[in-house]
């Protein structure tokens, strides 16, 4: 046999943790798998140690790569996003074949993979931008995968990525998404979620912690209950752990030791911005990505608690299981929040870049092997089984009765925290989208008045009070003080 004989089922570039995690879990479900990094000695280490006896391949150049690939070539990318993804692709593209096809599995941004599918169309290539998600051992032993772009390249990848995805309900987590950078989409949005579920939990703990003086232990115990219900969840399961995780030189809680300064990678920003582009009340997950920056200026917050007052906290003497009861219906209700305004901006996507996304799909693909893994998305995916064209998760008979039933203690834990002075950014927006939402007649009105006013913005009228002089439809502008001209301006939107 030829050294550089076309044996591989499927090639990888890219051999940080991810990428062999990956490479082994192809390789146990039946498949030849060709390996590449670019520091050439990392392939021979890992084929001597954790790939030894597995059915993986090394290639030290990437026209060897190349050529150790059965056709169509199947090449996942797992490095880091931005010019690294482009440059690989650049270096791949004259040991190409016609029909074959580029995989990048890192966290790209979606307009890279819009422009990246139309690049390599233009050559014949068919290109795939995947959202994987579920972390190290996600990679390992079954993630969330998310593959959007040329459609085409999915009958030659579905195979490989469905057997490698998590199961739930024996289904696998992987489908696929949409066009272009749709896959790229929705791992943003996944991600976007993920901070917003994060900031809840630890809102959850803070008050818990410092308004019903609870040790880490009792905190531990709370989400190991919440862990049994309608909460049941991948964050909430490993924050039971770090509740009950002590350091062992002292015995002392470890995560009263960390530094209370959050870091971020990027890709919450990237939603809430998206959210704003589109016009999407993401709400939620904005908040989320605000609190890690304030999180991030502790020197400052510092500083301004030594000056600024606020209610001191007494010590807790109500009904402290009453009160947590509150707290999970809070973080029960808030999450629905979160995952429709999700949705919201993901229809929105769908419009604007002209994607036909399949929502179904999408909450299946989050029910197992990713970050917000939980039992709470098989209610996502039944509903959007039940009516694709579902406008708002809310609209779902289940959701409406659940946000119904979780209301009365969702405003209970939110005006407990507002008077013991704990911030609720996340449980409070998310309750006041919820408010407004639902609200008929909001006050912008007003704001259209004061636009016209001193900006001749212009407004429209209510149906119900259209006349001769102020017609529907038509954009008016007054004349607010006798002293203003009848020039308005040329847009509504303005």
């Amino acid at each position: 046999m030829s050294e550089n004989q076309a044996i591989g089922d499927f090639g990888l570039i890219g051999l940080a943790v991810m990428g062999q995690n990956l490479i082994l879990n192809i390789a146990d479900h039946g498949f030849t798998v060709v390996a590449f990094n670019r520091t050439v000695a990392k392939v021979d280490h890992f084929l001597e140690n954790e790939a030894k006896g597995k059915s993986i391949i090394g290639a030290h150049s990437i026209q060897e790569f190349c050529d150790k690939l059965k056709s169509p070539r199947r090449i996942m990318l797992l490095v880091k996003a931005g010019p690294a993804v482009d440059d690989f692709i650049a270096s791949l593209l004259p040991f190409l074949s016609p029909g074959d096809i580029i995989i990048d599995g890192g966290n790209s941004h979606f307009p890279d993979s819009n422009r990246r599918t139309k690049y390599l169309s233009e050559k014949q290539i068919r290109f795939v931008g995947a959202g994987v998600s579920g972390g190290e051992e996600g990679a390992r032993y079954g993630p969330s995968i998310m593959p959007g772009g040329n459609e085409e390249a999915w009958p030659y990848i579905k195979d490989i990525f469905q057997s490698i995805a998590a199961k739930s309900d024996g289904e696998p987590c992987c489908d696929w998404v949409g066009d272009e950078g749709a896959g790229h989409f929705v791992k943003m949005v996944h991600n976007g979620i993920e901070y917003g579920d994060m900031q809840l939990i630890c809102e959850a703990y803070d008050i818990m912690k410092r308004g019903l003086g609870m040790t880490n232990s009792e905190i531990g115990d709370v989400f190991t209950k919440w862990n049994t219900g309608v909460l049941d969840s991948f964050l909430i399961e490993i924050t039971r752990d770090i509740m009950k995780y002590n350091d062992p030189a002292d015995g002392t809680p470890l995560v009263e030791k960390i530094l209370d300064s959050a870091g971020q990678k990027g890709t919450g920003k990237w939603t809430a911005i998206n959210a704003l582009d589109l016009g999407m009340p993401v709400t939620l997950i904005g908040e989320s990505v605000f609190a890690r920056c304030l999180s991030s200026i502790k020197g400052e917050r510092g500083r301004a608690a030594q000056v600024l007052e606020g209610p001191e906290i007494p010590a807790f003497t109500g009904d402290k299981e009453a009160a947590i009861a509150d707290l999970e219906q809070a973080l029960y209700a808030s999450k629905i929040i979160s995952y429709a305004q999700g949705f919201m901006l993901i229809r929105e996507a769908a419009k604007e870049y002209t994607w036909k996304l399949n929502n179904p799909a999408i909450a299946l693909m989050w029910r197992g092997g990713c970050i917000i893994r939980s039992v709470f998305l098989a209610d996502i995916t039944k509903a959007y089984r039940a009516k694709p064209d579902l406008e708002n998760l809310l609209f779902d008979n289940f959701f409406k009765a659940a946000i119904h039933q979780a209301q009365p203690g969702w405003r209970r834990a939110i005006t407990q925290g507002i008077q013991f002075g704990i911030p609720t950014p996340c449980f409070s927006t998310a309750l006041s989208f919820y408010d407004g939402y639902r609200t008929k007649d909001l006050p912008a009105n007003l704001l259209q008045a004061q636009r016209d006013y001193f900006g001749a913005h212009t407004f429209r009228i209510k149906p119900e009070h259209q006349s001769e002089t102020l017609p529907e439809a038509k954009d008016i502008h007054i004349n607010w003080t006798g002293r203003g001209g009848n020039v308005s301006a040329s847009t509504y939107l303005a």
